[in-house]
């Protein structure tokens, strides 16, 4: 085929059915209707002599011959957005851009308000949403600039850019006056005297816990597993945010991390307990797309949440 007859378009859509492994996902992703989506890969077809893409498994799946152009059409396309992006300048003054991110609700009570004071202050005009999205749909949404960043505890998110932002770790948040609290800080007092049962008593004295958990964060759920607790979960919910009332109101457990735990302890009414969990620590991070780092509005963007949040 000759370059001449080839669609930029054409290039945009089959990067974003690779990505997706889905023709109505990419359709969705370029705001295109399902048969100009269909239309175009077609022709795509045509012009490359290969059908590029076969059904499987409730998507499609790439040829060899699609897999080997994959590569190449992705660093064709972000070679030209990278030099079509140098020649804009982004004044955050006179902005009125709406920002787009992944963040849970947890996430949204930590970073927003810090976030958008420095909004307020630098870039007045500017808009944001925030929304979760689905760990596997992370990449793809910042591939095709669905959303600009995404910030969390992602480490199954593959080929992104990404900067930590700080480190945390899981606890127990309980009410206050909680029997198990002071159970627990004998058994801690005990491994501070030398008694090396201290450390295990404590992680076995969990057993007689009862727990509240968050559907969305997996982390959480693995860490009762790992420790054949998922038999005392009693109560599964949604969100976060919810929990700090059941707890004041229950003898529940709930395993979250310690910085959003302290906020909650703030307003009274909760203690933290902080037990050597398997996979206690984790570090959230700033991710985005290789794709877009030139694009000054995100460099921006960006470098304001790194200004507020990152670790030095």
């Amino acid at each position: 085929m000759n370059i001449r007859d080839l669609d930029l378009n054409l290039l945009r859509l089959f990067d974003a059915v690779w990505r997706t492994r889905s023709v109505s996902h990419a359709a969705q992703l370029l705001d295109l209707s399902q048969p100009a989506a269909s239309q175009g890969l077609a022709r795509l077809r045509r012009l490359l002599g290969d059908a590029l893409f076969v059904r499987a498994g409730g998507g499609v799946a790439p040829t060899p011959r699609a897999e080997r152009l994959a590569l190449a059409v992705q660093a064709a396309l972000a070679t030209l957005e990278e030099a079509l992006s140098e020649s804009e300048v982004f004044d955050p003054v006179q902005s009125r851009r709406t920002f787009r991110m992944h963040l849970s609700d947890i996430g949204e009570a930590r970073f927003l308000p810090e976030l958008m004071a420095a909004l307020r202050r630098e870039a007045p005009g500017a808009r944001l949403e925030a929304a979760p999205l689905p760990h596997d749909e992370i990449t793809t949404a910042l591939d095709s600039g669905r959303i600009d960043v995404a910030i969390g505890y992602l480490p199954a998110v593959a080929d992104t850019r990404r900067e930590p932002l700080l480190s945390d770790h899981y606890i127990v948040l309980l009410r206050e006056g909680h029997p198990f609290a002071a159970y627990w800080r004998a058994a801690i007092g005990q491994q501070a005297s030398g008694d090396a049962r201290g450390a295990s008593t404590g992680l076995t004295l969990l057993a007689g816990l009862d727990f509240a958990a968050v559907r969305t964060h997996s982390d959480t759920l693995r860490i009762l597993q790992l420790l054949k607790l998922e038999g005392q979960l009693r109560l599964t919910v949604a969100h976060f945010l919810s929990l700090p009332a059941i707890v004041r109101a229950s003898d529940l457990g709930v395993l979250m991390p310690r910085s959003i735990a302290q906020g909650f302890a703030l307003h009274g009414g909760l203690e933290i307990i902080e037990p050597d969990f398997p996979m206690r620590d984790f570090t959230v991070s700033l991710h985005w797309s290789r794709r877009f780092e030139a694009d000054p509005a995100q460099q921006w963007l960006r470098q304001t949440v790194c200004d507020l949040f990152a670790v030095s």
